[in-house]
């Protein structure tokens, strides 16, 4: 289940383990959301703790709480 919140924030209500660890996000790095793959590509903007801000192609701008959400990390030739 998602709820969307007024600034465009995404947060989902069951847990999606398996993911990367927020430590090996960084800025500028491309990736998808597991769950999501309608959201296209997304290019990671900030990373403040477990809170990464990503700027998805389809979704415009989504705050993932990375304790919750499996991001795909992707390199140049799956972008």
């Amino acid at each position: 289940m998602v709820r969307r919140n007024a600034d465009r924030s995404v947060s989902h209500l069951a847990p999606s383990p398996g993911g990367p660890v927020p430590a090996l996000i960084e800025p500028g790095m491309r990736v998808r959301h597991s769950d999501r793959p309608d959201w296209g590509v997304g290019q990671v903007q900030s990373v403040i703790g477990d809170r990464i801000t990503v700027n998805f192609e389809h979704a415009g701008k989504v705050l993932i709480n990375a304790t919750r959400i499996s991001l795909q990390i992707l390199d140049d030739s799956d972008a």
